[in-house]
């Protein structure tokens, strides 16, 4: 075992902050002996003050107007039952909000006082509120979805490269269901994406199926997730001197040149301040271990604001860039293309909308008869949008319990929403969502509101006064949203500890772990232990215990029956 007393984290974001807290609580480490370098601290559980992120790497070069209200770029809902690792990670470290509080126990206080059960998961106009409780699926649905849940996991490179719409290619009709609709917007599956998870996914969610309508299994965070996970952890760790160092963009490696060509041993990396644009080398000695984060969903995210659309940044991801240096010397390490070369298949646009009274929260909370906090709701369209011929999801939104943010003054509002196809023209707006601008979005929303209102005043009576409630909205263009859904091979990602290793281990959603699901707190914070139990020797039997509810036959049971109803 290759056990070192120091550490390099390429990227601060979840899983890397993850490793450091095992290092020191489980490794014994020292907090002094850990460096981190990224670009900047949100990684993708973000969440902050308009004002404070425009001078962010990303956004240096899309400067905005008005800094207004604030911005998520996304926001990701938790689920206790199998993201095991990430509470017993938030176990470990103070709230910063809740005074005597681990950030854990926050987390479940919270969600105990404020239960999902989400009435209106989807909308149609002409129809309002659907039972999404019906999912439609026919027998040819279910024997396919049946084989996914069956398979077992020594079979899963059958799925290698298939994607989706491959997999489900002599069978549309699933396209076409309250399944289809719900599962894509829960988790972000598009028919391009990889069958392979989709398949991970029916394992580990197991459960949900007989809840996905009302989104009971889910759990949520206080406040955003950068100020309820995030925020904890960088606290935590700057107490035990650690030390972030932020606006470094890592551009290449050294290796040890070896005898064998697969030996990977970093010896060096070479990096520049992105805020003054000097380059630095800073040594790996034999001590070292270096974690790399080695791809970012929101790695060349643009915002826009009220009157500007995001810009599209066509820029390939700083991690993934680096990621790729390290492939063309060594062949066992994935394939980054795979995931950051496909656009059409990765990116999304999301909109944060902040508004200075409560008219519009209001409005929806009228409309979708639930309170906030309950929502993730998504309109499907009333005509056919796929290029498939199909309908399908317009837009989603979801509605978070107020305050959203600990700095938001008690009349302001905060809500989140995403267009999963961001090439796809409005109805409202007769343009691509990606070419909106905040406003626009805004417009679209109450368009997308008034065609599912029961009335008796329909919101569209209310939209001038709406738009004059709103401070900002957000448009954020995110090319690598769904990039971890990329359809691939197994192979393509590294995993954790790649073979012939001495001193370099992968972390966050694009390394490979066995039967983990991407897209998740879970998998991000698990990485980042298996990494840190790694270097610090410690067994992988000491690893927090992970259930599989897809070996369970209650569970099993309870599926079926909810795939026959």
């Amino acid at each position: 075992m290759m056990v070192k007393h120091k550490a390099i984290m390429i990227g601060a974001g979840l899983s890397n902050m993850a490793a450091a807290v095992y290092l020191i609580q489980e490794g014994h480490w020292q907090g002094d002996q850990i460096t981190f370098y990224g670009l900047d601290d949100h990684g993708a559980n973000d969440g902050a003050p308009t004002d404070t992120v425009g001078d962010e790497y990303w956004n240096k070069n899309h400067p905005m107007a008005n800094t207004k209200g604030y911005v998520a770029r996304g926001g990701r809902m938790l689920n206790y039952r199998t993201y095991v690792d990430l509470m017993d990670l938030l176990d470990r470290v103070p709230s910063v909000t809740e005074p005597g509080m681990t950030a854990s126990e926050d987390t479940r206080d919270f969600d105990a006082k404020h239960r999902t059960f989400d009435k209106a998961r989807l909308l149609e106009g002409g129809v309002g509120i659907i039972n999404g409780g019906h999912l439609g699926l026919n027998n040819k649905d279910r024997m396919l979805l049946s084989k996914l849940v069956l398979m077992p996991d020594s079979q899963e490179e059958q799925l290698d490269n298939v994607s989706i719409a491959d997999y489900f290619q002599d069978d549309p009709h699933i396209f076409q269901t309250n399944f289809w609709y719900m599962w894509e917007t829960t988790f972000a599956f598009r028919t391009k994406s990889s069958a392979q998870e989709l398949r991970r996914y029916m394992h580990q969610m197991i459960y949900e199926f007989t809840q996905i309508e009302h989104l009971v299994g889910v759990n949520r965070t206080r406040y955003n997730q950068y100020e309820s996970i995030m925020l904890p952890l960088i606290d935590y760790l700057k107490a035990q001197n650690c030390q972030i160092i932020l606006n470094r963009r890592v551009t290449d490696w050294t290796f040890k040149n070896s005898e064998m060509q697969d030996e990977i041993t970093v010896t060096g990396l070479k990096m520049t301040n992105t805020e003054t644009g000097e380059e630095a080398v800073v040594p790996v000695d034999e001590d070292t271990a270096v974690f790399f984060t080695n791809g970012s969903i929101t790695d060349s995210a643009t915002l826009g604001d009220y009157d500007t659309p995001a810009a599209e940044n066509m820029d390939y991801g700083a991690a993934a860039g680096l990621w790729k240096k390290a492939t063309e010397r060594f062949y066992n390490l994935g394939n980054p293309d795979k995931f950051f070369a496909d656009r059409d298949a990765s990116e999304w646009v999301s909109f944060t909308l902040t508004t200075k009274d409560h008219l519009l929260l209001n409005e929806i909370t009228r409309i979708t008869t639930q309170v906030p906090g309950n929502a993730l709701n998504s309109f499907l369209s009333t005509t056919p949008i796929t290029d498939l011929g199909y309908k399908d999801v317009n837009m989603s939104i979801v509605v978070h319990h107020q305050p959203h943010f600990t700095t938001q003054k008690p009349n302001e509002t905060v809500i989140w929403g995403y267009f999963l196809y961001p090439r796809r023209r409005g109805e409202f707006v007769d343009k691509p969502y990606i070419e909106m601008t905040g406003k626009e979005m805004a417009e679209e929303l109450i368009g997308q509101l008034s065609k599912v209102d029961p009335g008796p005043v329909n919101i569209k009576t209310k939209k001038a006064e709406i738009l004059a409630s709103i401070i900002n909205n957000i448009p954020v263009y995110m090319p690598y949203a769904s990039a971890l859904f990329n359809n691939r091979a197994k192979v393509d990602r590294p995993k954790v500890i790649p073979e012939h290793s001495t001193n370099l281990a992968f972390t966050g959603e694009f390394a490979e772990q066995p039967f983990q699901m991407v897209f998740t707190e879970q998998s991000a914070v698990r990485s980042g232990e298996i990494a840190a139990y790694h270097f610090a020797g410690i067994p992988m039997s000491h690893l927090v215990d992970t259930p599989r509810y897809d070996k369970d036959p209650k569970t099993l049971l309870a599926a079926t029956k909810k795939m026959f109803s």
